[in-house]
């Protein structure tokens, strides 16, 4: 396979800055994503490409090794490391003549330059090689996914398929993931070509507003009514809650929006087994309405007392 110029798949030259990287790669790999040309193999490759492109320009020490050393930038330790021991054997420094790099007891090889030296390179160390040319091999391509919940079913580790590119992956979601988060299962992504590994699979969590209750990260609030009668006087009230009904104790003579926190009543957090935020009500107390003659006469009398 041909060298490939990591610059020009982007559409750049080396003088590139890294925001310029940056907004190309972003550029294309909308232009070449899978989901919008589907089927079409010739899409697929220029986004492997974009992607192997961007990996490494993006990439400060990648970078800096694929200007010096082109497409043999992945064997720059190598090289080096050879180069330092030759130094110490007294070889002395090659002067940037590639060609001259290997003679002596070995055999002679001075005769590797230009486009045979890059063939070289790889079979000395490690490239692939097929039919006598190098097999460049490309990582498959990372998938994303959207997993809608309600808080309820974020509140309870569960198995749940969602379906990805045709296929059906069971996955065990941990009770407390949270809005937007995301979680990456590794080689569920595209297979990879020429022996390359596969891509991973990015799954965004978005979970639904719940009616009654609001989370702000391990903690549950919510706002409740409260009959004047029992602010007044105080008592018991039942409530539910994610895991049931739970009785609360009133203090007499309750205010509005006084706040009550449930210990251990909020939501679970994130992979620690046991480990729970609070929950945190707030109670509005609710003025009675549609009152009797006789109720209002009471109402007077402690207005008047």
């Amino acid at each position: 396979m041909a060298f490939i110029d990591y610059y020009q798949i982007l559409g750049l030259t080396k003088s590139a800055s890294d925001e310029d990287i940056k907004k190309a790669y972003r550029k294309l790999a909308r232009k070449y994503h899978p989901d919008v040309n589907p089927n079409n193999a010739e899409a697929t490759l220029k986004f492997q490409q974009i992607n192997e492109a961007n990996e490494v320009l993006s990439d400060p020490e990648k970078r800096k090794k694929y200007d010096q050393y082109g497409e043999n930038w992945q064997q720059a330790d190598q090289y080096e490391a050879y180069e330092q021991a030759r130094r110490a054997q007294g070889g002395g420094s090659n002067g940037g003549d590639t060609g001259s790099w290997f003679s002596g007891d070995g055999g002679d090889f001075s005769g590797f330059t230009g486009d045979n030296f890059s063939e070289f390179f790889q079979s000395m160390f490690g490239g692939e090689r097929s039919g006598g040319r190098r097999t460049q091999q490309y990582r498959g391509q990372d998938y994303n996914a959207e997993l809608q919940l309600n808080l309820r079913d974020a509140y309870e580790t569960h198995k749940q398929t969602l379906t990805v590119n045709g296929k059906n992956i069971r996955i065990t979601i941990p009770a407390g993931v949270a809005n937007e988060q995301v979680i990456k299962l590794k080689g569920y992504g595209a297979p990879g070509q020429n022996g390359g590994p596969d891509g991973d699979l990015y799954i965004t969590f978005k979970i639904a507003e719940d009616p009654t209750f609001k989370r702000q990260g391990n903690d549950l609030y919510a706002t409740l009514d409260l009959d004047l009668y029992t602010a007044v006087l105080g008592g018991d009230v039942t409530i539910d809650t994610l895991t049931g009904k739970v009785k609360v104790p009133i203090k007499p003579e309750t205010q509005n929006g006084t706040k009550v926190r449930l210990r251990g009543k909020g939501f679970p957090v994130y992979k620690k087994d046991g480990e729970f935020g609070d929950l945190i009500l707030t109670w509005a107390i609710k003025i009675p309405t549609n009152l009797t003659d006789r109720q209002k006469e009471l109402f007077q009398e402690l207005a008047q007392s």
